[in-house]
């Protein structure tokens, strides 16, 4: 899994950056065939930052989740709550084995 992180209007410390790519490495438990992961922190109101995420996975379009507010680890932290509901809803989807159909109905007999 590839992962970049970049900035918009401003810079972060290597250590702030090593922190982001630690906290989105997690996404990788929800499913596993994450190709890309990309964050891109927008700077231009330093009071607000605004973080956008990206995830690409093996055959399904991309997850994305933005987040701006007064904390740049609390944007992350949401961003990446709506990333990993994006996330599970899609697995569960794919795992079902019926696809938007109903299972087909099973009729109990009783044996006296």
């Amino acid at each position: 899994m590839q992962i970049n992180v970049s900035t918009r209007h401003g810079n972060i410390s290597e250590a702030t950056e090593a922190k982001v790519i630690a906290k989105v490495e997690k996404l990788g438990r929800y499913f596993e065939r994450l190709t890309q992961i990309s964050v891109v922190i927008d700077l231009k109101k330093a009071d607000e930052p605004l973080v956008d995420i990206n995830v690409s996975a093996e055959h399904k379009h991309d997850f994305v989740a933005s987040y701006q507010s007064g904390d740049l680890w609390g944007c992350i932290d949401q961003a990446m709550h709506k990333l990993e509901i994006q996330i599970k809803k899609y697995k569960e989807k794919v795992q079902t084995p019926y696809r938007g159909e109903t299972p087909p109905k099973t009729l109990e007999i009783a044996v006296e």
